[in-house]
């Protein structure tokens, strides 16, 4: 997954207050399986898989109506999906 862009057209993530707008790039893994600290609780709410947590840059559509380009984290196992897509800082 090293350097790979990854489409997502306007997903919105509720919890969170934005909306992802186009793609995610420089997607990168920060950890993966028994190095993520989560794994344990994370196996038990979405299931068994490959955990990895990720981290990428994406333009982001805030609540307030702005746009900004920010360095989103999340959760990703085969078979499972995205889950729990934070964002951690403002790129701009």
């Amino acid at each position: 997954m090293i350097g790979r862009n990854f489409s997502w057209q306007l997903v919105q993530c509720i919890p969170t207050h934005f909306e992802i707008i186009g793609d995610i790039t420089d997607i990168e893994p920060i950890a993966v399986g028994s190095a993520i600290r989560e794994v344990t609780r994370l196996r038990k709410q979405y299931g068994r898989g490959r955990w990895r947590k990720l981290k990428g840059i994406a333009l982001i559509r805030l609540a307030n109506g702005r746009i900004r380009r920010a360095e989103l984290h999340w959760y990703e196992a085969h078979g499972i999906g995205k889950r729990e897509i934070k964002r951690k800082r403002y790129m701009d």
